[in-house]
């Protein structure tokens, strides 16, 4: 290898090395983002959807589904002529509850479901004159804390 080519590798891997921060730091990671409403983010095309549902219905009645939709840089992205649906899994039972706009940047429905840590719900939101999304959220699973079986 000649010294000019030793040159361009050596600015090739430290252009690498800067930017692999900015990189990694977005990835599929579903707290990439703070959830701002208590919920739970992911990530749906270009957009973060926020899932939020009622935490504390021990039987299965009419809840709300609020989704709140923001960019990758956790900005508000209108969801004026938006429309959507939320289908909620809870062992056998499936329910589906149209959603529709409710303010800046969310929409809303309505579904009949009890508030179980096995609860599944796939949000499909259809934004007027922008990227559609779908994303799959348990929001109400307990998180596994990373390492927790760990000792020293």
């Amino acid at each position: 290898m000649n010294r000019i080519q030793t040159i361009i590798l050596a600015a090739a891997a430290s252009a690498l090395s800067i930017a692999s921060p900015a990189i990694w730091a977005h990835g599929d990671a579903p707290d990439a983002q703070p959830a701002r409403h208590g919920g739970q983010i992911r990530m749906a095309a270009v957009n973060h959807f926020e899932l939020v549902v009622a935490k504390d219905s021990k039987d299965a009645k009419d809840n709300p589904v609020i989704v709140y939709v923001t960019d990758r840089a956790g900005l508000k992205v209108s969801t004026a002529g938006a429309s959507g649906t939320a289908t909620i899994v809870s062992g056998t039972t499936k329910v589906t509850a149209p959603l529709v706009a409710d303010g800046d940047n969310r929409l809303k429905g309505t579904a009949n479901y009890a508030s179980s840590p096995s609860l599944k719900v796939v949000v499909s939101i259809a934004l007027s004159g922008k990227a559609s999304g779908q994303a799959r959220f348990t929001p109400l699973a307990i998180e596994k804390v990373e390492n927790a079986d760990h000792k020293h």
